[in-house]
């Protein structure tokens, strides 16, 4: 065994075990942190397979921005578990459909290439070789060239959903004083000075 397959298990290994610990984890703020090694690990399968670009992103992106900011949000808001879990058996059925699915999914994925290995030479865009193109470039290639449209479809997508997670979530608190920009730009010297007239001996 070479130190590459060595690695390869260790790391997936590593990644297995702590993708059944987020789901097997009653805190969930140890499910955060177990989804972040998650994250780590397939960073690493990431650079065994030469495609160190996707890593970076990986660890940039996931690691670096949304499993802290889950593990932020988890630790904020104070959110009863115990009654999240209480229905949980309700929709039971629906996610054992659901998973023998994806589970049909990858068996067809993974076993294609077993039943018919001439479905590997048959790829329409294969990875060039890394001495004639860096796999950075040939993602953005493929990315910005064949999928353009699809990659701008997705970001309108994404901005859309965030709109509407602010939209959803923002609650105006009632008897909070407010700040508002048109009110102070559009006051003058009458509505800004108020002039008082104080009775000697008196306060204000």
């Amino acid at each position: 065994m070479g130190l590459q397959a060595l690695f390869f298990y260790l790391f997936a290994f590593v990644a297995v075990a702590s993708a059944f610990m987020v789901i097997w984890s009653k805190n969930p703020v140890h499910s955060v942190l177990f989804l972040i090694l998650v994250f780590f690990n397939a960073a690493g399968l990431f650079l065994l397979l030469g495609a160190e670009f996707l890593a970076m992103i990986l660890l940039v992106v996931y690691v670096g921005a949304v499993a802290v900011l889950f593990l932020f949000v988890v630790m904020m808001l104070d959110i009863d578990f115990t009654e999240l879990r209480a229905g949980v058996l309700e929709y039971a059925p629906i996610g054992a459909i659901i998973g023998l699915i994806l589970a049909a999914e990858l068996i067809v994925v993974v076993g294609g290439s077993v039943i018919s290995p001439e479905i590997a030479k048959s790829v329409a865009m294969p990875i060039p070789a890394l001495t004639e193109r860096t796999n950075t470039a040939a993602l953005g290639d493929v990315l910005y060239t064949n999928y353009v449209y699809f990659f701008q479809i997705a970001g309108l997508v994404l901005l859309v959903a965030m709109i509407g997670a602010i939209v959803l979530t923002l609650k105006h608190r009632q008897n909070i004083k407010r700040q508002n920009i048109a009110n102070q730009v559009a006051r003058n010297p009458k509505t800004a000075v108020e002039v008082v007239k104080v009775t000697p001996g008196q306060g204000v």
